[in-house]
């Protein structure tokens, strides 16, 4: 019995020594189990970790690529607008160029911001069609700049007789305008809020600069006052900055203003695009700035060839705006000094004394034609391959900018920059702010019309006194050397207003032109 006994207990002793061994074996063969489930993990984390990491190094490496690649791009071409054909290849009129030429590049880097202590705040109310609020906004970024000061987006010009009801950001591209210029000076949308406030119960100093003056005045008359008030508001901003003498890199601030933060907003930009590409389809084209509308003759007082109703007209146009100060004036005398634009009869002869080809298309950059079809028939005639943009647009492409005045001359300002030959008839704000883009285009061609000898001319032939042979001869030795190409700007001391106009002609800006002997009245 003792025997059965004792070998009972040595069983279950074997058997607890079993199960317990047993057990340590499960436990051990889990530990290790988690253990290479941890490895695994941590080689999945490790693994995961490497590709997010290579992913990373890789696409700073083709952003870095792709930035160079851009700037490389921009420093070879420069373009007026993205996409649009080189203003110095030669192919500019191929609608294949065109076509490739046209897909967007978006890449950009943004300058590096400017630190200086800030002086104040200007504010600034742009008065004036779109091209004279245009120079303007050049200017006053200009000063805002050598005052040290922070500029706030300009206010446009609602109340003239345009009367467009367009804000800053309607015609020009407010964010690139902002950015492209941070590493010169600091431009707000707004004044911070207890400014704003304090401008809008009017405490503000409020004036308007003296014109041409040097940039020596705005350092001494008006920082002091942004200093003490904090903002200052300019109310007035035409011609308020000299057109020589300033400070080369003053100058040359003026002209990247102008010609590359100064864009205009994408849905204006590609409209321009789409006229370019119809015009380009058709061949090479002509951008006449006819200057023929009633609020230009009303202002000049020039009234050639109207009737006795449509000069009564003029006239009380004219003295209905206080502003214009000039009331009492005779047409003829300054028809004959050259201070009026020519009528569409006398720009018909006029390009034709010229040789420019009667096929060409002529687009017309102005908005209605005083005297409607009466005056444009003789024009027509000539030149049958008339347009405009409400000719090749649609009445929904336009809708957008009915009664917004500067939007419609903000298209054809660009229309202007791209086509073979611009020819204003006046020499306007947009005449002139266009003639120097073209001109920083590398001299494209803009036959700038002496008026004064035009009309001694056109009145010889039309009275007898020329033939067709000596009259085209005539005006085509007039214009020889008035066909865009490089020159001086004209500097009169203390005649500012008879001297040529910086935007006109920005010649601190300029390239060397490699044609400067190119015979000038070879047209086409």
């Amino acid at each position: 019995m003792c025997d059965r006994e004792m070998c009972r207990v040595e069983d279950r002793d074997k058997k607890r020594r079993r199960f317990a061994i047993g057990t340590m074996g499960l436990r051990k063969l889990g530990e290790i189990r988690v253990e290479k489930l941890k490895n695994s993990m941590v080689n999945v984390r490790s693994g995961k970790m490497k590709m997010m990491l290579i992913r990373a190094m890789t696409t700073v490496l083709l952003w870095i690529c792709l930035v160079q690649l851009t700037a490389l791009g921009g420093s070879l071409g420069p373009r007026v607008l993205k996409g649009w054909p080189s203003c110095f290849t030669q192919d500019s009129h191929s609608a294949a160029a065109l076509d490739v030429k046209l897909l967007p590049v978006h890449a950009r880097v943004l300058p590096h911001k400017r630190v200086y202590k800030n002086n104040g705040y200007l504010v600034v109310s742009c008065n004036g069609g779109l091209n004279q609020m245009r120079s303007a906004i050049c200017d006053m970024v200009a000063i805002a700049r050598y005052l040290n000061v922070t500029l706030i987006v300009p206010e446009l010009d609602k109340t003239s007789f345009w009367a467009d009801p367009s804000e800053f950001e309607d015609i020009f591209d407010v964010d690139h305008f902002i950015t492209s210029l941070r590493d010169e000076v600091r431009i707000l949308k707004q004044l911070p809020p207890r400014l704003k406030k304090r401008v809008e119960l009017g405490m503000v100093h409020t004036m308007p600069p003296v014109s041409w003056s040097d940039i020596s005045y705005y350092h001494n008359q008006i920082l002091p006052l942004i200093q003490k008030y904090k903002v200052v508001h300019l109310n007035r901003t035409d011609a308020r900055l000299a057109n020589n003498g300033q400070p080369l890199e003053l100058q040359k601030l003026r002209c990247r203003v102008n010609f590359r933060a100064l864009r205009f907003t994408n849905q204006i930009e590609e409209l321009g695009r789409r006229v370019v590409k119809l015009l380009r389809q058709n061949g090479p084209f002509l951008v006449l700035h006819l200057r023929y509308e009633m609020d230009m003759l009303a202002f000049s007082g020039c009234t050639q060839g109207c009737n006795a109703e449509e000069v009564e007209d003029l006239t009380r146009m004219r003295y209905a705006y206080p502003w214009w100060k000039e009331k009492i004036i005779n047409s003829d005398l300054k028809r004959k000094d050259g201070l009026c634009p020519l009528t569409p009869e006398e720009t018909a002869l006029t390009l034709r004394a010229l040789d420019i080809d009667r096929d060409i298309q002529i687009y017309i950059a102005a908005g209605e034609i005083y005297g409607g079809k009466r005056r444009m028939d003789s024009l027509a005639a000539a030149y049958p391959k008339l347009v405009r943009k409400e000719t090749l647009l649609g009445a929904a492409d336009l809708q957008y900018f009915q009664n917004h005045s500067s939007q419609m001359a903000a298209l054809d300002y660009l229309v202007s920059l791209e086509s073979d030959i611009f020819v204003p008839t006046y020499d306007g704000n947009m005449a002139k702010v266009v003639e120097g883009h073209r001109r920083f285009l590398g001299f494209k061609k803009t036959i700038l019309l002496d008026r004064r000898v035009l009309v001694e001319l056109i009145d010889k032939y039309t009275s007898g006194l020329l033939g067709w042979d000596e009259f085209s001869s005539a005006v085509k030795d007039t214009h020889a050397q008035r066909m865009g190409n490089p020159r001086k700007r004209l500097v009169i001391a203390d005649r500012p207003k008879e001297e040529d106009y910086f935007y006109a002609n920005p010649e601190e800006c300029l390239q060397p032109s490699d044609d400067d002997d190119e015979e000038a009245v070879n047209i086409l």
